[in-house]
């Protein structure tokens, strides 16, 4: 890859500056792609976007950014959107800094912006070379996310359309399943779990094989499937069911019939139980039926101990006796049939005696 350092002024990289949300974001007079497709939002927050603002008003040197040109000589921003984007904002007059927008300043601080220069690398290369270059100066500033990374590699006309519905501010995906997912929208979270959900977990093989797809519809109607059927089948909604991973479920179950008054009846019970620690894994234990997704409330090293000199250290099935150490903790009438986890309910069985069991 081809690199050469030059120094940019603003006013010619804010010049013919345009924020569009369905187009993009130019500007360098229509000839830099400020954010190009596989990029992500603007996530600087005020105080990092003024930040940049009062840098550049004292006349402190920024980080260097890096360009790649293309062969039309038109030229993408591989590192430094965040910043540009600020810079921009602000000499387009779109916010302002100690209660001063930039037409407020005097000629002077406004040509003191305007001719502060910018070190800016332009690189030239391939795409496997500019990807390979984004991924290795991405140690820095608002890193990317895993899933940022995978919109750099499979860019094209299925993303394009995918990060219209998962990808934006307020987006349909965030409107219509914000109360079961976790994640922000514009840090490309609520796609990567439905691409994860959908393809069982094979998310850079879902995206190779749809790259040149023309829309994302296949992704859109799965995610709205989830939803309506969560909403079906656990109409009393509850802030626990933020984050399950439903779509798994989905996948798995959404042939099955169940009678949502008769599973509204055990999570209600569930969740007044005070032997089920984990709340949320609820919803996945009335469809699995497997504890695990519970976290049962353990025996205490107190009542382990209790069992323990109660039964002299002989194991209640082999009959023989061990050390404290080599034994467990096990519900005399398991939990599932209403066992509670307290010291009359405990007993001590050897370690290869209580796997058994809970192997059965």
């Amino acid at each position: 890859m081809k690199i050469q350092l030059k120094e940019i002024k603003i006013k010619e990289v804010s010049k013919g500056y345009i924020n569009d949300n369905e187009e993009g974001v130019v500007g360098y007079s229509s000839k830099l792609n400020i954010r190009p497709k596989y990029q992500r939002e603007f996530v600087y927050k005020d105080k990092q976007r003024d930040a940049v603002i009062e840098t550049v008003k004292k006349n402190f040197p920024l980080n260097v950014m890096y360009w790649v040109k293309n062969e039309d000589n038109t030229y993408e921003v591989l590192d430094g959107q965040q910043r540009t984007i600020s810079i921009c904002e602000y000499v387009d007059g779109k916010f302002s800094l100690n209660s001063l927008y930039f037409h407020n300043l005097t000629n002077v601080e406004q040509d003191a912006i305007l001719d502060y220069k910018l070190m800016v690398y332009f690189c030239e290369g391939n795409d496997k070379e500019k990807l390979d270059w984004f991924k290795t100066i991405n140690i820095a500033g608002e890193k990317l996310t895993e899933q940022e990374l995978r919109n750099a590699i499979y860019t094209g006309t299925w993303l394009t359309d995918a990060k219209k519905h998962f990808s934006k501010t307020g987006c349909a995906a965030y409107n219509m399943g914000n109360d079961y997912m976790t994640g922000i929208a514009i840090r490309q979270d609520y796609l990567e779990t439905t691409i994860s959900w959908l393809s069982e977990n094979k998310i850079e093989d879902y995206m190779s094989k749809n790259q040149h797809e023309p829309n994302a519809n296949e992704l859109w109607l799965y995610f709205q499937n989830v939803i309506n059927w969560i909403k079906v089948i656990f109409p009393n909604y509850r802030r626990e069911m933020k984050g399950v991973a439903f779509g798994i479920l989905y996948n798995k179950y959404k042939s099955e019939k169940f009678d949502s008054k008769k599973l509204e009846k055990e999570i209600t019970e569930l969740m007044q139980d005070e032997d089920v620690t984990k709340k949320s894994g609820i919803y996945e234990y009335v469809l699995t039926r497997n504890e695990k997704y519970l976290s049962i409330r353990a025996f205490t090293d107190k009542q382990k101990r209790e069992s323990y000199e109660r039964q002299k250290g002989i194991c209640v099935k082999c009959k023989k006796k061990f050390e404290l150490i080599e034994m467990e903790a096990d519900h005399i009438t398991p939990w599932v049939k209403g066992g509670k986890t307290i010291s009359a309910n405990c007993q001590m069985l050897c370690k290869n005696d209580n796997r058994i069991k809970s192997a059965v």
